[in-house]
């Protein structure tokens, strides 16, 4: 657990026990307190690699269901248009990655913005 995130396990024993400082306390304590620890706390959440905890994912599906039936009772749900966005989906997509650039000057960032226009002109002629 240390390993994976020391910070997320400090704040989790310091949240859950009120210990502030782990490394006072015997080595099989820590253990046992840190087993004993909520399955949403933040550390067991890394180790298994999730971003939003069951009980809320299971909020979502809840939401997400009654919002379906309700939509179903629209006219564009009987016409099949403008479904509601799920929430879960939402919540366990991936975020996307910005593309950002950094320049050292305006003339940087002139040429890249000519040399940008210039794929695109390249691009939409086709």
């Amino acid at each position: 657990m240390i390993k994976i995130d020391e910070n997320a396990l400090i704040c989790d024993l310091a949240e859950t026990y009120h210990i502030y400082n782990y490394r006072q306390l015997p080595a099989d304590l820590v253990a046992v307190f840190s087993v004993g620890l909520r399955e949403n706390a933040r550390i067991k959440m890394a180790m298994s690699d999730q971003r939003v905890s069951l009980e809320t994912l299971l909020l979502a599906s809840i939401a997400d269901r009654v919002g379906i039936l309700a939509w179903q009772n629209t006219e564009d749900g009987h016409k099949g248009r403008n479904a509601p966005k799920e929430f879960v989906s939402i919540l366990t997509e991936e975020p996307k990655e910005r593309e950002e650039s950094v320049f050292k000057s305006g003339e940087d960032f002139e040429n890249a913005r000519a040399r940008i226009l210039k794929d695109l002109e390249v691009n939409n002629g086709n």
